[in-house]
């Protein structure tokens, strides 16, 4: 809607975007497509918007060969690629979170599971295209989600580690912000 947009591109793009956007038939991983098309085509400003690009380190990618990028690089991505490593940092900085535990072995798993408080929630600690969060009611279906996801690997790799945690009811709140790094504007939030 800026009046300083003369052209706009989506990659991959679909149907509906395709009414305000040029469609590029490039993957959103393919890094060194989007590079390459970035660069042959002198753009001003790439916005990286899905989970797995940014955490692949897009935004490095892009910046590395000079082009403006709008996204977390990869060593910030991180916190949405890992529940691990996202549940850790709140513990070392004090923000209030759900209990939990983690886990690489699925048998310490379920010996976890069996004597714990219900509901809880299984999470594959890495991206599962918002797929990887299970809630359990039970043991049973504690048991049946620690094996999905870690011995059948329904996730990938992304279900190498799992978190165990309590489970919370209430409303959730989504609260985004941009920041260069010194200020902060955060955008309205959503539910």
């Amino acid at each position: 809607q800026s009046p300083k947009v003369t052209e706009l591109y989506c990659a991959p793009g679909n149907g509906g975007i395709s009414e305000i956007a040029r469609c590029v038939p490039i993957n959103a991983l393919d890094i060194e497509g989007i590079v390459a098309f970035s660069k042959e085509n002198a753009m001003d400003l790439v916005v990286v918007a899905p989970d797995d690009p940014l955490a692949a380190g897009m935004v490095d990618a892009l910046e590395e060969a000079g082009i403006r990028a709008l996204g977390p690089r990869k060593n910030a991505a991180i916190i949405e690629a890992s529940k691990v490593f996202s549940k850790e940092l709140m513990k070392k900085y004090n923000i209030p979170s759900a209990a939990y535990e983690v886990f690489d072995d699925s048998s310490i798993a379920k010996e976890y599971a069996k004597n714990a408080k219900y509901p809880l929630v299984v999470k594959a600690d890495g991206l599962a295209l918002g797929k990887g969060v299970l809630i359990c009611n039970n043991v049973d279906e504690a048991m049946n989600a620690i094996s999905s996801i870690m011995e059948d690997g329904i996730f990938g790799k992304a279900g190498k580690k799992i978190v165990i945690e309590e489970f919370l009811t209430g409303p959730e709140v989504s609260v985004l912000a941009f920041t260069d790094g010194k200020t902060l504007v955060p955008m309205i939030s959503s539910q």
